[in-house]
């Protein structure tokens, strides 16, 4: 492998970036020269790749391929059979890891973090408490923060630890006005996951609450999974931290279990087709 390919494959690593190592696995006709070439890319289209596969007219539509594959979060094979020739490449795919931040260093937390790291996560850890936010509590993650919540957020947005659809927030404060303080921090940020602790009555409550008060389009709540986690009947720390882990895990995997804010998120989402009914049903009715 070329100096320049290894390099920018570590660099893309090292920055939690998804970026895919490409290899030509078979070539015949006209492509046979290509055979064992490779190229680094990444999903941007507007970033050049490191290397050249040497598949001429076949070069644009493998590299959209490729970044589709990217996208994916999945290595896969492509074939292309052209009249001159074919030629195979294997897609390796490079995932930045997933990243959990923990708002809030309290009893939830502990094993929460310490779950994460089996799970292969980042973690991050936050809160306003030094005697809380210490590593000597959170051994197992990979930072830990003792600062303002909302501050320390918009530092670590700000930083090398990007908010993106990789990132897993859970708020679970000492108190609810700093888990919402948080929330309105991140709500618009491109994240993967967004759990909030709370019962259902208060949850209901707060969402209602900022709509009202602050003018947050009611939409923008349905990303959020609160209250936070699946419904196995947790009652310790280590049990709610399993339950919020499991919810963490099926959104990641795309998997079919629902999750205990799923009850307010459909109370919400019909409020709100009873109140203004979408101009789809509305012509509907008039058919």
């Amino acid at each position: 492998m070329r100096t320049d390919i290894l390099h920018a494959l570590t660099d893309s690593i090292d920055r939690r970036e998804a970026v895919a190592l490409v290899t030509v696995t078979a070539a015949t006709g006209i492509f046979a020269a290509s055979l064992g070439r490779d190229a680094v890319l990444w999903p941007e289209e507007d970033r050049d790749p490191i290397g050249c596969l040497g598949l001429g007219n076949l070069t644009d539509r493998a590299l959209s391929d490729t970044r589709q594959v990217i996208r994916e979060k999945s290595p896969r094979h492509l074939h292309y059979v052209e009249a001159d020739g074919s030629v195979s490449l294997f897609v390796d795919v490079q995932q930045r890891p997933p990243h959990l931040i923990v708002v809030g260093a309290g009893h939830i937390a502990v094993p929460l973090a310490a779950m994460a790291k089996l799970c292969e996560f980042q973690v991050t850890v936050l809160d306003d408490r030094s005697q809380f936010a210490n590593t000597a509590r959170f051994p197992s993650a990979d930072r830990v923060i003792a600062g303002p919540f909302r501050a320390e957020l918009d530092r670590l947005r700000q930083g090398k630890t990007a908010f993106d659809t990789d990132t897993y927030i859970v708020l679970v404060t000492r108190g609810h006005q700093y888990d919402v303080e948080s929330l309105l921090e991140v709500l618009d940020d491109p994240l993967a996951y967004i759990g909030m602790i709370g019962s259902r009555r208060r949850i209901r409550a707060v969402f209602e609450l900022l709509e009202k008060e602050q003018g947050i389009p009611p939409a923008k709540f349905d990303r959020v999974y609160a209250p936070i986690g699946l419904n196995i009947g947790a009652i310790t720390p280590a049990e709610i931290a399993v339950c919020i882990m499991a919810e963490i895990i099926n959104v990641m995997r795309g998997g079919p279990a629902l999750g205990m804010g799923e009850e307010i998120q459909q109370e919400r989402l019909a409020r709100r087709e009873r109140v203004q009914p979408s101009t789809q049903r509305v012509i509907g009715r008039g058919r």
